[in-house]
């Protein structure tokens, strides 16, 4: 569902973490039948950080953007942690989290899947336009733990990491200009993990589907700022599979040049691989004030979202 959004607020600041552990397609190809050939030829990914846990990741990479922004912590009325690997069932992991930055405000955990950083932002668009002035974003994974290290079709892909947002309240209209949320339920089975599982996936539903679930949440959220493709300085997607941001990318006539991509040693990091990528593009200069930025992503469920803002942080 698209929706006309009047945006009061802006992304001030973006911070990340990662392990410590790298694991790189030649350590792959010790555990499983694989190369790093074909394992860089199918995803692009050359070796990806495995390691610690989703509330340790998450707490690093927010307390990181916290700093970088020079709010006080005190004036944070919300945590949104959006994750698909929480520490436990119950409580949220965000409680955890909210714990150990010493914070006061609410928490909550967000589940759209790889979609879900670009879910919590829209989302916390709409908490400060409803009243609240500061939210903390976060999209955090361990996916190692859900991983099955013995299947060559999945164990290749992913990997753990954390990117987090501050977003505050402005005068006037803010950064976001356009937004589209979406899902389609009849596409839950083709990646699932069930509770005590192991990841499970269907690579080629996955990927058909995929690019076209990119393409239209872009379409959608560029109608709604009334943009085009040719307006975007910066895409900054999901990085699941450089494939299909390529493919993606030729779908919307954007050239891939205009991409931030960090699969190539992150891996897919789900909810966190957007923050991933978008603070690896403003670390290296390539994101400067008054930039318009396309954010978009797909997961499972199929969930996808995509958001046009304009670059306003430090």
């Amino acid at each position: 569902m698209t929706s006309k959004l009047e945006s009061g607020a802006r992304m001030i600041a973006v911070g990340t973490a990662l392990p410590d552990k790298i694991l790189t397609n030649q350590d792959l190809e010790e555990m499983v039948d694989t190369t790093n050939e074909w394992i860089v030829e199918r995803s692009g990914i050359h070796e990806r950080r495995i390691g610690g846990t989703t509330a340790g990741l998450a707490a690093e990479a927010a307390q990181i953007a916290i700093d970088r922004s020079g709010v006080d912590p005190k004036t944070i009325d919300l945590l949104i942690l959006a994750t698909t690997s929480p520490d436990r069932r119950v409580p949220a992991t965000a409680s955890t989290v909210q714990e150990l930055l010493g914070l006061s405000c609410g928490a909550m955990d967000l589940n759209a899947a790889c979609s879900g950083f670009v879910y919590g932002l829209i989302a916390a668009h709409g908490f400060i336009n409803m009243g609240h002035r500061r939210i903390l974003v976060i999209g955090a994974e361990t996916l190692s733990r859900m991983t099955d290290w013995t299947d060559r079709a999945t164990c290749i892909l992913f990997a753990d990491g954390a990117g987090a947002a501050v977003i505050e309240k402005t005068e006037g209209g803010g950064d976001l200009h356009g937004w589209h949320v979406d899902s389609n339920g009849a596409l839950e089975d083709a990646l699932y993990c069930d509770f005590d599982a192991l990841i499970q996936m269907s690579g080629q539903a996955i990927f058909k589907n995929a690019v076209l679930a990119m393409e239209h949440a872009a379409r959608q959220s560029l109608d709604m700022a009334g943009m085009s493709a040719a307006d975007i300085d910066l895409v900054v997607p999901h990085q699941a599979n450089v494939r299909i941001v390529e493919a993606s990318c030729k779908r919307l006539g954007i050239p891939f040049e205009k991409t931030s991509m960090v699969i190539h040693r992150t891996g897919n990091t789900s909810s966190a691989s957007i923050p991933l990528a978008l603070d690896d593009a403003w670390s290296a200069g390539r994101v400067n004030r008054g930039d318009r930025l396309l954010l978009v992503g797909f997961g499972a469920g199929m969930t996808s979202a995509a958001a046009v803002i304009t670059w306003d942080g430090v």
